[in-house]
């Protein structure tokens, strides 16, 4: 049976749990914090914004379906990509958009902010199918050229570390020297010298290790409003499975999937509260752990048993 075929219906409500965890990295630096990891003051549990994940779930589509115009699978808020005033407008005239029933294929000219609505929606439309990211996560494209705004059927939460973390900034040297006259020594009569700058001091923020769990929904009304298909919510899921070890990086550290859980509705209003599904996940530390350094020091557990009517689970990773 495929592994997707209760979870990737866009007609019915989902609501997802997705565990994954960090070692000797920096999983989502704070600016504001000399770029250490992000943490809630008062129970010092680790943070990492939903933006973040989103942004690893782009990455993931843009690299397997190879982000060609014309696909449908292009992504709108891209890392150094085309101003997005550019792509507005060339949704005007009809460019590199998918086609679609109903739409006739017109070009339309951009009056700046103050529209047509008929224009707007017809160019809204367009957006939505030509961008993934568009079509999932929404997009306010009210900007200059007029494109309409978006929301997105997929939401998550911030991700929130099971136990409290501690963020490290580590002392690092590197023997590269930035400026030439750091290399050099004058002596007091002005003249060229031994000695000068050897190595320069740096700083590597990281978390030893922490276990992060995020929240997410899929809204089916939502998802029909932007075109969403069952190929779409198969390749969000995957992202989530995969999308780790195409995201690496040296300040990263080891990062992990470890729970992907799906609660599948039998209709899109749903059949139970989100937070009664979420509270079946329980994560603790194992008995007479007191500093976790790998995933083995928890304890997962979801409790599968007497779900609600018209309910269903699927674990696309772990056996928790």
């Amino acid at each position: 049976m495929d592994r997707y075929a209760v979870c990737s219906n866009p007609e019915v409500r989902h609501d997802f749990l997705l565990l994954f965890d960090v070692t000797d990295g920096n999983p989502n630096g704070d600016p504001d914090a000399g770029n250490l990891p992000r943490v809630d003051p008062e129970t010092m549990e680790g943070l990492i914004t939903d933006v973040c994940i989103k942004r690893k779930v782009r990455n993931y589509v843009a690299l397997t379906r190879g982000d060609r115009e014309g696909s449908g699978y292009e992504i709108y808020v891209n890392e150094k990509g085309i101003a997005l005033n550019t792509l507005h407008k060339q949704a005007y005239e009809n460019k590199n958009t998918p086609p679609a029933p109903g739409d006739d294929g017109r070009q339309f000219e951009s009056t700046g902010k103050k529209q047509d609505i008929e224009v707007v929606n017809a160019v809204r439309a367009r957006m939505c199918r030509r961008f993934y990211d568009v079509r999932m996560f929404g997009a306010v494209m009210t900007t200059g050229v007029n494109a309409g705004q978006v929301r997105g059927p997929v939401q998550m939460t911030f991700a929130r570390s099971v136990s409290p973390i501690v963020p490290m900034d580590v002392t690092i040297t590197r023997v590269a020297i930035t400026d030439p006259k750091d290399m050099e020594v004058k002596s007091e009569d002005g003249k060229e010298a031994q000695g000068g700058k050897r190595t320069e001091i740096g700083r590597k923020p990281m978390v030893p290790y922490a276990l992060y769990v995020a929240r997410g929904f899929f809204s089916a009304p939502f998802a029909r409003s932007t075109g969403v298909s069952r190929a779409d919510l198969e390749l969000f899921w995957e992202a989530l499975e995969k999308m780790w070890d195409l995201d690496r990086s040296a300040s990263r550290g080891y990062m992990a999937c470890r729970g992907l859980y799906v609660f599948s509705h039998r209709s899109e209003v749903g059949s139970a509260p989100a937070h009664v599904l979420f509270d079946r996940l329980e994560a603790r530390l194992r008995e007479g752990t007191q500093a976790p350094r790998a995933f083995g020091d928890y304890v997962v557990y979801l409790n599968d048993r007497d779900l609600p009517e018209g309910v269903t689970l699927t674990r696309l990773v772990g056996d928790a």
